[in-house]
């Protein structure tokens, strides 16, 4: 980093900035971090990752400095938002990251981050809850820089944008994904059908037909072959 981490942190608008040359998983250290108090707008960044992971269990490839590996904790009063936190990340990342990439950032429902069909990035987002209410919530992401050459279905920011650069546009737009209330917003659904990667595709799950769009709670809607739509609120989209 170019910068001391309080100075950086400040700058970025987060309350701590928690810098890690190697660490298992930036989701495992705030998990740790949040249970021992840290305030919301705690970010962890990490040059690489041992046990990087996603959804459904699956494992993110964390190379050194081959992208930016960070988790930020948040502690949400709004229970509500929560359902479309991801699509909010998601929404937000995209509007922030289209500058640095050489095509526009298109959305895979529920948290893929593409350019041209193929994956720039991904969101992951774990909640600890303290009863009924959620304790913290931790906002995982990964975005690429480079990658293997074997690893065809992938796509990376512009060679010339450094991850300091790219941490100065993705912290704050976590930021304001979290600080949404409720349900998306018509605005934030127009939003999200203009880059939506999958509208009007056919896909074969999380059922089969036509995707449509999503909802305000965060679903997605997909037209069956006997014209009735349906809402999923989980699952990944498999294109036919």
């Amino acid at each position: 980093m170019t910068a001391p981490p309080l100075e950086l942190a400040a700058a970025l608008g987060l309350a701590r900035l928690d810098y890690h040359v190697r660490v298992t998983s930036t989701m495992d250290v705030a998990h740790a971090l949040a249970g021992d108090g840290a305030p919301a707008g705690t970010l962890v960044l990490a040059s690489a990752q041992a046990a990087g992971r996603g959804r459904s269990g699956k494992t993110w490839v964390s190379e050194p400095d081959a992208g930016l590996w960070c988790t930020l904790i948040e502690r949400p009063s709004d229970t509500g938002a929560l359902d479309v936190l991801a699509l909010r990340v998601g929404l937000e990342l995209a509007g922030a990251l289209d500058a640095l990439t050489t095509a526009p950032v298109s959305l895979k429902w529920p948290n893929d981050l593409q350019v041209e069909r193929r994956k720039l990035g991904g969101v992951l987002i774990e909640v600890r809850w303290h009863g009924a209410r959620p304790d913290w919530v931790a906002i995982g992401v990964g975005i690429n820089r480079r990658v293997p050459p074997e690893l065809m279905d992938t796509a990376t920011v512009r060679a010339d944008v450094s991850r300091d650069a790219l941490l100065s546009a993705v912290a704050p737009a976590l930021r304001r994904a979290a600080a949404g209330f409720g349900p998306l917003t018509p605005y934030e659904q127009a939003q999200w059908h203009a880059r939506d990667a999958a509208r009007g595709r056919q896909v074969t799950s999380p059922a089969e037909g036509i995707v449509t769009g999503v909802t305000a709670n965060g679903g997605i809607c997909i037209r069956r072959d006997d014209g009735v739509e349906q809402v999923c609120q989980s699952g990944s989209l498999i294109f036919a």
